[in-house]
């Protein structure tokens, strides 16, 4: 398979059009047309579904958005590989690609990464934020350098450093909400409360066992990929969110509070990579910068 025509490809479930693709990529309609033609052909799978007459709007099957999907993380994997082959003989620099939930804990990586900078100008960080599958998936595709998860870890395959620091999980609420004015909120003050969860798999639900219930037995009125997001729907009365604290800024003029569970429940993480795994030089100095800061 042509990675010059996986990017063909991309460029036309971009634009939706073929006429405007090959513009773009500054081919001839014909030409493009006989390179995607082919490309469905070795795969032996129908790609694209072309407009009917009078429609130049062009869409992809099933098998076509898949394509696209893995097309991406190729192209995305031999740009990082060009690079960090690129910068292998000269001074340390290129890019870290941390993957991890919402977490105070991201402070710790900015002071380590504020304190390399000074040494070390040109090497870049970024942040992709995601749930614990999310981590893991992108890791072991190499598209991200490190993770970080909670709970056990897999050392047959990863390298892992516990981070020196815990999240606390508590409950984000209005103000003027009547729980607001305890010092802290039991399992039974909401199991008949509507709730905002993280997006996470039901039988990984890190909660079930400090409320003495499944999720399934609880009022989950929405889940969310991001706390801010989650933050807005409390602020609009939707319900009660779960989360971390240090998150959302709850002092000034802010409708919203943030109370711990009772009993206590803190969270402990780790920072993982893949074991055996070869270092960019930048990810090399990231990842040293780091234990040292740890310990």
């Amino acid at each position: 398979m042509d990675l010059r025509v996986l990017q063909y490809f991309l460029a036309v479930a971009r634009e939706q059009s073929i006429t405007a693709a090959a513009e773009s990529l500054h081919l001839s309609q014909p030409t493009l047309s006989t390179q995607l033609k082919a490309l469905e052909e070795e795969l032996g799978k129908q790609l694209l579904v072309r407009g009917t007459k009078g429609s130049r709007r062009v869409l992809l099957t099933e098998e076509g958005m898949l394509l696209r999907k893995r097309a991406q993380e190729i192209l995305e994997l031999v740009r990082i590989t060009e690079s960090e082959i690129a910068l292998s003989n000269e001074a340390v620099a290129g890019d870290v690609y941390i993957g991890t939930g919402e977490s105070d804990m991201i402070r710790l990586f900015a002071h380590t990464a504020k304190r390399l900078r000074e040494q070390y100008p040109d090497i870049h960080y970024h942040i992709l934020s995601g749930n614990a599958a999310f981590v893991r998936e992108y890791l072991d595709r190499g598209l991200i350098d490190f993770g970080v998860v909670y709970g056990p870890v897999d050392t047959a395959i990863y390298n892992a450093i516990k981070l020196p620091a815990f999240d606390i999980w508590g409950v984000l609420m209005r103000k003027d909400d009547p729980l607001a004015r305890r010092d802290g909120i039991r399992p039974q003050d909401l199991w008949d409360k509507p709730l905002i969860v993280s997006a996470q798999e039901t039988n990984a639900w890190p909660m079930a066992k400090w409320f003495g219930r499944d999720a399934a037995e609880l009022n989950i009125a929405a889940t969310y990929n991001l706390v801010f997001n989650a933050s807005l729907m409390v602020d609009e009365g939707l319900g009660y969110a779960l989360c971390f604290d240090k998150l959302i800024n709850v002092t000034g003029d802010s409708n919203l509070c943030f109370r711990p569970l009772e009993p206590p429940m803190t969270a402990e993480a780790s920072i993982i990579w893949k074991r055996y795994q070869v270092f960019s030089k930048a990810a090399q100095r990231f990842i040293d910068a780091l234990r040292g800061s740890c310990e």
